[in-house]
């Protein structure tokens, strides 16, 4: 058994190994990725009772069942909506509105028109949601491991594009098959009514490539659109509790944090429709034409084309994001995983730029 003040000196010793012991004494393990995210990608605080690890693969996957709860269910709430605004660009000189394309569908379809394509909104963005969400986390980890802690702060907002550029990336690809069968289903009046139905059709008339000629036009729309949600929702979330909330996040309650939430994902939606709406646009035309390439449909769209139904689409999205970004922060509530406060520059830095004595 070595002196008590033998081992706080091997403890206090900077270049000590995360696995270094002494003879009946046990060093505390420390993850050494833990370190180096702790601020950026927000570890827990330390005192609050969570349920597993930041950065576990218990971690990853329920924030992954989050991003499916959260996609999943509100791009489904919103089909009538979505329906309306495919339409809209697809065929302007009919649906010259947001309520004329609801008045001519119920006429058309009946109410139970307005669900078309529910199915495969409801499957392909859950599968978009795991994608989105699950490997954002796993992105965002891996490039703060890869600047480290001083960079990953000063280069936060490059780092919220690049994670959330990669995982879109990613989500795409799982989207475009349910995508396409979506826009065919909402924009071809009589081709097919259901999945079952649809799939089929797609299959016999042009094999694989009609689940997929849509996804290059899908990564123009979503990952510009995804970028802008994740980077402009952590900014929005920081300045909310720097700038507009009158006590630290620490002292706020969880109904508390969850209002902030949802109002930095409000404004994140509204910019997100925005730049991500001629992409749009094209998928829509594009998915419902056969033969047509992307570069074909924006020529002939134009300029003023690619912005039809921007209005309802601002709505539908900034709702959307909202209530996206409201579930999946209620899942990391609800199974206790960490959810770390806004990041903080490290002492570190602070010292560099002169900022402390």
């Amino acid at each position: 058994m070595y002196p008590s003040a033998l081992t706080q000196l091997a403890r206090a010793n900077p270049f000590s190994a995360p696995l270094f012991t002494l003879q009946k004494v046990e060093e505390p393990q420390q993850s050494v990725r833990g370190q180096r995210t702790r601020r950026l990608a927000a570890a827990a605080a330390v005192d609050e009772d969570v349920s597993c690890a930041f950065g576990s693969s218990k971690y990853y996957a329920l924030c992954g069942f989050g991003g499916i709860l959260s996609c999943g269910l509100t791009h489904t709430a919103v089909v009538p909506l979505d329906l309306v605004k495919c339409r809209m660009q697809v065929n302007p000189d009919k649906y010259k509105s947001i309520g004329n394309g609801f008045a001519i569908t119920v006429r058309e379809d009946g109410v139970r028109g307005l669900a078309k394509g529910w199915a495969p909104t409801f499957i392909g963005y859950s599968m978009q949601g795991l994608c989105k969400f699950g490997f954002y986390e796993v992105f965002k980890i891996f490039y703060s491991d890869l600047l480290g802690e001083e960079n990953a702060y000063q280069w936060r907002t490059s780092l919220y594009l690049a994670a959330s550029a990669s995982a879109e990336f990613f989500a795409d690809i799982a989207l475009a098959p349910m995508e396409a069968v979506k826009v065919r289903i909402q924009t071809q009046p009589g081709y097919a009514n259901t999945l079952r139905e649809c799939v089929p059709k797609m299959w016999a008339e042009e094999g694989l490539w009609a689940f997929y000629k849509g996804v290059a036009p899908l990564w123009m729309r979503q990952i510009p659109y995804t970028m802008m949600k994740f980077a402009c929702f952590e900014r929005t979330v920081e300045m909310l509790y720097r700038y507009v909330v009158p006590k630290p996040r620490s002292e706020c309650s969880k109904p508390e944090q969850l209002v902030v939430t949802f109002v930095a994902g409000y404004i994140a939606g509204v910019f997100c429709a925005i730049v991500s709406h001629p992409a749009d646009s094209v998928v829509s035309v594009l998915n419902k034409e056969k033969g047509s390439t992307a570069l074909q449909v924006l020529k002939r769209l134009g300029p003023k084309g690619v912005w039809k139904g921007l209005f309802a689409r601002i709505i539908m999205i900034g709702t959307l994001t909202a209530l996206q970004w409201f579930i999946y922060d209620s899942v990391k509530v609800y199974f206790r995983l960490p959810r770390p406060p806004p990041p903080e520059m490290p002492e570190s830095l602070k010292k560099k730029l002169g900022l402390t004595e």
